[in-house]
């Protein structure tokens, strides 16, 4: 099983710093087709997968 390096990712530690810069923006477009991230949301636990989807605004991910 592949791992996964989203959560220490540095474009998502610019977003979590300032979301509106050009970088925290453009991680959050990416993570809206990045097929590791899905695999990577897919393979949190539920309430972890909740937390991050209200986070950072993920309607998929918030009733599964």
């Amino acid at each position: 099983m592949a791992t996964h390096n989203c959560e220490n990712c540095g474009f998502r530690a610019k977003y979590d710093s300032n979301p509106r810069s050009f970088l925290g923006w453009l991680w959050r477009l990416h993570i809206n087709w990045c097929p590791g991230w899905k695999a990577y949301m897919k393979s949190l636990p539920g309430s972890e997968r909740t937390t991050l989807a209200e986070r950072y605004g993920l309607k998929k991910y918030r009733k599964e």
